[in-house]
């Protein structure tokens, strides 16, 4: 299954994409808002913002790792990168100002759920430091829920949820280049 957005009102269209061939042109009309669009299968220009498929060709260049996301319903996967400073991770909408935005569907998702702040220790190791929105439904870390504005130290492999959502975090071998 693959999934448009309206370019009018961002609302997802979900598809089988295996029913068309490559190159063939289809027309959707938008059930919230009524506009038609049209899209061409095999060409997309939001590739890069979508952040698929390969979790490495989309991370190259991160020197501070980045997250895997996995919409549990849809079973959508996005990897976005992380960088130095607070990363604000949200829903996706238009001008929120969230520098690590999902698209998704899922409504138990803020648009300002939650961030993680990437620093360096006293050593010059990356530190991942976890810390809820306040949102609506919470950020939980290993089942336990996490307080308004409390903070949690987060390593490589932590997985965490925020509305229906699961979240891993990979760092995978960045935090000892400093100690050669």
């Amino acid at each position: 299954m693959k999934r448009v957005r309206c370019p009018k009102c961002d609302n997802f269209i979900t598809f089988d994409e295996k029913k068309y061939t490559e190159g063939q042109s289809l027309v959707f009309q938008c059930p919230d808002c009524g506009k038609q669009f049209g899209i061409r299968i095999g060409v997309s220009k939001l590739r890069n913002t979508q952040k698929e498929d390969i979790p490495e060709e989309n991370a190259e260049g991160s020197e501070c790792g980045y997250i895997t996301v996995i919409e549990n319903v849809f079973h959508y996967k996005q990897v976005i990168p992380l960088h130095m400073g607070v990363n604000v991770i949200g829903r996706y909408m238009k001008n929120s100002g969230v520098n690590c935005a999902i698209e998704t569907n899922d409504p138990s998702i803020d648009i300002n759920h939650c961030s993680i702040t990437v620093s360096r220790d006293k050593k010059g190791n990356l530190k991942y430091v976890l810390k809820d929105g306040p949102s609506y439904t919470g950020t939980f870390v290993d089942n336990v829920i996490l307080g308004d504005r409390e903070q949690r130290v987060i390593e490589d492999g932590t997985l965490f949820t925020i509305g229906a959502t699961s979240v891993i975090l990979h760092t995978d071998n960045i935090n000892d280049t400093t100690q050669e």
